[in-house]
């Protein structure tokens, strides 16, 4: 798979448009003309030029003026390409082609992709960490930034909804704020790329049952395409144990993508997305925990023995619904110099929890119902500025407007007073305590930035953005940034970056809990200190190279250091799976990547490696939820992060077998290494865990136009095998700062799938 930093210009969104990019995740650059795709019947049509260099491409089509369609729909993506470039950035881009090729394909999620570029470590409940952050990963549907919603282990943007993808890490240009560890921009599918439709059925171990459909076409000026998926099964959520099955853990999923674009002109054009998401998970059971308290000094009272038996902890019923909805309408315009793309978009996340009620009473002495929701609204406008033939200038801004609203309804045991020893006595009858809140708040951020040519060799992108909050924050900051990307022989870019960076705390993930409704109860906080969290401010360095070896055959290098005041993280505190986030008053997070791919006619292989160190020191917000103890010890300390994982490492290799007759045979597999993320030891997230290496398999064979021309569509067979070996490996071990539950890594699965095209 191709991860290289980007040079100049990106063209990958007009050649993913175009379906001509080759190979695992190979984006197309000057350097190396893309390969027409086999087609029964072509047109040769000359596309509008790219930076003054003509390009043909290869349409499939019997009418001229569908051909015309395509042209415009490529020049249109790249206009909306050039609208973000990734000038000094590193960029790894996954094709069609490469998605498809990854073990599973679309039905893999979209967490299973981004392992393969290189320092993105796994985390529980489909959680990454990008260059030692916790979850500070933005997504874009074709360029239009989501707002964050509540999903934890909910995927509401499935890998089925993207014709293509690029991630990008290290010193963002301007244009990027907010969330800046990584820029996840999807090019979704539309009815000019994927024109027709396709139905799969896809199953196999643990009740695996994922069928889905999908149906695109273009008439005239307007152009559909839509989706929707169903998963069942019993791996929701990570094995809390080292069995091959877990106890209690069926899931159902539902997912859909709309997408409708109506073309005016060759300079005009109007995007609907529409997106749905419905997930409902039991919540995996933990056998032969002690019945107690939050408190230890229940577990020795008479109320204990009382109810011990009462409640096994093998088999509670707890259960978590997650919902996302959300909607982009966009217009893009060309005006002479000017290139601009405005949007308003809306998105509604919810998450619902249901406790087992008097299990969790007894284990955790507290039962639960929680219900969090965020509503997010806002616009996007981005304006390109070809002001002279060495100058781009861009600017735009960013206002998202949140409704967070929080109800919970606790059953708690209230305590009666204190033994002789000074330790609580509490009552045998619970109590209720019902606690709620609502909060609107605010985000903002304006840019302008100039892209300079100052030798055919050597670009400069500098620029300023400043971003504010206005939440249970209020903080505003001026953040320049400056890149240079020099290309001082054939085939080779060297770059070097600082980008001062702003994030606002999730205001989804803000506790807001009434502490003292809970004082002298089972629930009661280990201490009452609740400071805000506050915006995190960075240094942010990059530096790095990339060099084409042979035709086909990258490599690349980047090194990376960024110095944090107020770093953010997030945990899990409490039966809820629901992440709060608190503040390292500092943070220092550095490491280093390196990454080789060769794509060349039937054979793709790709390798990454990646080391990296992530620390903190002194608490600073939410205390609440960690022990005094610990509090202390990390005040004048520096301490591991929880997700910080040393080593990581990916690769993956694909060949083709028959690839110019109707019968491609295709075997792939990707490898995923861990050193393990953190775990309390001798002092909090002091070791880490066990390394892991897995392996996962696919073989897929197409049968081109099974039919005939007269019903035109591929069949395809597909075999998936994840986790090879079946090794046994722990993500998480239940303790460590902001740790719940241990989890174990998905055991060998084997899944199966057919589905043909129409």
């Amino acid at each position: 798979m191709i991860r290289r930093p980007s040079g100049l210009f990106l063209y990958s969104s007009l050649l993913g448009s175009l379906c001509l990019t080759g190979g695992l995740g190979a984006a197309q650059t000057p350097d190396t003309p893309p390969t027409p795709s086999a087609t029964k019947q072509t047109t040769r049509i000359k596309a509008a030029p790219i930076k003054g260099r003509p390009q043909t491409t290869t349409v499939t089509t019997d009418k001229a003026r569908e051909a015309q369609q395509v042209i415009v729909t490529a020049h249109l993506d790249r206009m909306r390409s050039n609208l973000s470039p990734t000038t000094g950035a590193t960029v790894y881009t996954f094709s069609r082609k490469a998605l498809e090729t990854i073990p599973g394909g679309d039905n893999a999620p979209l967490n299973q992709v981004l392992l393969q570029a290189p320092g993105v470590a796994q985390d529980s409940y489909g959680q990454i960490h990008v260059r030692g952050d916790h979850n500070e990963v933005q997504f874009r549907l074709d360029g239009v930034q989501l707002p964050e919603g509540l999903s934890v282990f909910g995927q509401a943007l499935m890998t089925r909804f993207a014709d293509s993808m690029s991630m990008t890490t290290g010193a963002l240009p301007s244009q990027f704020g907010f969330l800046q560890a990584a820029v996840v921009d999807i090019t979704t599918k539309t009815g000019t790329t994927n024109t027709g439709g396709n139905l799969s059925i896809y199953g196999g171990a643990r009740d695996y049952f994922f069928p889905s459909l999908q149906y695109g076409f273009h008439k005239g000026k307007w152009d559909f395409f839509a989706t929707a998926d169903f998963v069942h099964d019993r791996v929701g959520i990570e094995n809390t144990m080292p069995t091959f099955n877990a106890l209690h853990d069926l899931s159902n999923q539902y997912h859909f993508l709309g997408h409708a674009r109506y073309t005016a002109d060759e300079n005009t054009r109007i995007s609907f997305i529409a997106g749905v998401s419905n997930a409902e998970y039991q919540l995996p059971n933990n056998p032969g925990q002690q019945t107690q308290f939050s408190m230890p000094s229940y577990s020795g009272s008479s109320l204990a023995q009382q109810l011990s038996g009462s409640g096994d902890s093998g088999s509670l019923s707890e259960h978590q619904k997650q919902i996302t909805d959300f909607a982009i309408l966009a217009l893009q315009k060309e005006i002479g110099v000017f290139s601009l793309q405005s949007s308003v978009f809306t998105r509604y996340s919810s998450l619902r929890y249901s406790p087992d009620p008097l299990g969790d009473l007894v284990y955790n002495g507290i039962a639960q119902n929680a219900a969090r929701s965020v509503f997010s609204t806002g616009t996007q406008h981005d304006v390109t500025w070809r002001a002279m033939r060495n100058h781009t200038v861009r600017f735009g801004f960013q206002v998202f407007v949140e409704r967070t609203t929080s109800k919970t309804v606790s059953s708690v045991f209230g305590q009666d007073g204190v033994d002789s020893d000074g330790n609580p006595i509490f009552g045998t009858q619970p109590l209720t305590i019902h606690d709620g809140s609502g909060k609107t708040g605010m985000v903002y951020g304006l840019y302008g930035q100039d892209e300079w040519q100052l030798t055919r060799n050597l670009t400069l992108n500098y620029g300023l953005r400043f971003d504010g909050v206005s939440e249970y924050t209020s903080e505003t900051q001026f953040s320049p940034r400056v890149n240079v990307v020099w290309k001082p022989w054939k085939g080779g870019v060297l770059h070097a970056g600082y980008s001062r960076y702003f994030t606002p705390p999730p205001f989804e993930v803000v506790s807001s809990t009434s502490l003292y409704k809970f004082a002298q109860t089972s629930a009661a906080p280990a201490n009452y200190r609740n400071n805000t969290v506050r915006a995190e401010r960075d240094h942010y360095f990059d530096a790095g190279f990339e060099q084409t070896l042979l035709p086909g055959w990258r490599v690349s290098f980047d090194a990376y250091y960024k110095l944090a005041h107020n770093l953010i993280d997030e945990g899990q505190f409490g039966a809820p799976i629901v992440l709060s986030g608190f503040n390292y008053r500092r943070g220092q997070v550095n490491g280093y990547e390196f990454s080789t791919s060769y794509d060349r006619g039937p054979l793709s292989l790709y390798g990454n490696f990646a080391w990296s160190r992530a620390i903190g020191k002194d608490i600073t917000s939410a205390q609440f939820n960690f022990d005094p103890e610990d509090l202390a010890y990390i005040k004048n300390r520096w301490i591991h992060l929880d997700h910080d994982q040393r080593w990581t490492a990916s690769a993956g290799a694909a060949y083709t077998l028959f690839h110019r007759t109707r019968f491609p045979l295709r075997f792939s597999a990707t490898m995923v290494y861990g050193s393990g993320l953190r775990a309390d030891g001798a002092v909090p997230n002091g070791v880490a865990l066990t390394p892991y290496a897995t392996v996962n398999f696919s073989a897929v064979q197409t049968i081109r136009d099974t039919f005939g021309h007269r019903w035109p569509g591929d069949t395809q067979l597909r075999l998936d095998v994840t986790n090879l070996a079946d090794h046994t490996y722990l993500l998480r071990d239940g303790s460590g700062i902001g740790v719940g539950a241990p989890q174990y890594g998905l055991r060998r699965t084997i899944l199966c799938g057919v589905s043909q095209g129409f």
